[in-house]
């Protein structure tokens, strides 16, 4: 298998975007993170591409963001795509975390929910926090009957992941619980909620996808686009937008305390260099907790 974190092949009228560290459970470094910005780029700009599929190499769709495999990078600079603020990697503490933070994580997320064309996202086993943002901004979900999601960084005191969309995929009470638990959902229950389209065995997830991607993809490409965009809007109208500026806020106040009220960076902080994490992820705990 290429050592490419993320693998790019069209097949037809669809375009398979595949997130490539099965050994990390798919833990997203910023290295992953661009070359998904360019998948989606690439998938963007090719006229024969009408519908894109998002998936995971390997048992899990993604453990979350990478802070504790041997390929974390959050220290290095990369090429700004999501925005014009600084580089963060000659910056200290809340600049730091802040610039980058509003580039890879929130920033990002935004630029892909408005790709102008279908994305399907193929979810099995672990979609947990990092990966839960990724499945969030795809505007279809097909999940398999072990997949599960998570948001445990509450158990960091943090108020969820930087794409705070908990509210707008969740009736509020079940976000709350989701949230104040830290527990996963099954993907059933995910279902039943409205936040998954399909629910299907997992030896039929690549073929309940494609067979949704297909049957989207004989639409007009334009019409396709125009309905995106339409609903898109209307959830920001009802507050997605601005909720997501005021919550990464909360999110980065939670970061200066942790930083100010312990004497060593938490597990999960972007202040800890290494966990040692083998799982990927956020901090250890929290994503065994997740993972059981």
């Amino acid at each position: 298998m290429s050592d490419d974190p993320v693998l790019y092949e069209r097949r037809g009228p669809v375009a398979y975007v595949t997130m490539n560290r099965p050994r990390y459970r798919n833990a997203q470094n910023s290295a992953m993170t661009y070359a998904l910005d360019a998948a989606f780029y690439r998938a963007a700009e090719d006229p024969e591409v009408k519908v894109v599929v998002l998936a995971g190499a390997g048992e899990h769709f993604s453990a979350g963001h990478d802070i504790g495999t041997p390929d974390r990078d959050a220290h290095l600079p990369f090429a700004r795509r999501a925005g014009l603020w600084w580089d963060h990697s000659e910056r200290r503490g809340a600049e730091s975390r802040f610039a980058r933070e509003s580039e890879v994580y929130l920033g990002m997320c935004r630029r892909w929910r408005e790709l102008p064309k279908p994305v399907v996202a193929s979810v099995q086993g672990a979609c947990v926090a990092g990966g839960l943002m990724l499945a969030w901004v795809c505007d279809l979900i097909v999940a398999s009957e072990d997949a599960f999601f998570a948001d445990p960084v509450v158990r960091m005191g943090i108020p969820g992941v930087e794409y705070f969309a908990h509210p707008w995929v969740l009736p509020p009470r079940i976000a709350k619980e989701f949230l104040y638990t830290g527990d996963r959902m099954p993907a059933g229950r995910a279902y039943e909620l409205g936040m998954v389209n399909r629910l299907v065995p997992r030896h039929e997830l690549a073929g309940a996808t494609d067979r949704l991607a297909l049957r989207i993809a004989e639409m007009p490409q334009f019409g396709l686009a125009l309905t995106k965009r339409a609903v898109n809007q209307a959830e920001d109208l009802q507050g997605l937008h601005s909720g997501l500026d005021a919550v990464f806020g909360l999110h980065h106040l939670a970061h200066a305390h942790n930083a100010e009220t312990t004497a060593a960076p938490p597990p999960g902080s972007p202040l800890r260099p290494d966990t040692g994490d083998p799982l990927g992820g956020m901090d250890v705990t929290s994503m065994k907790e997740a993972m059981r």
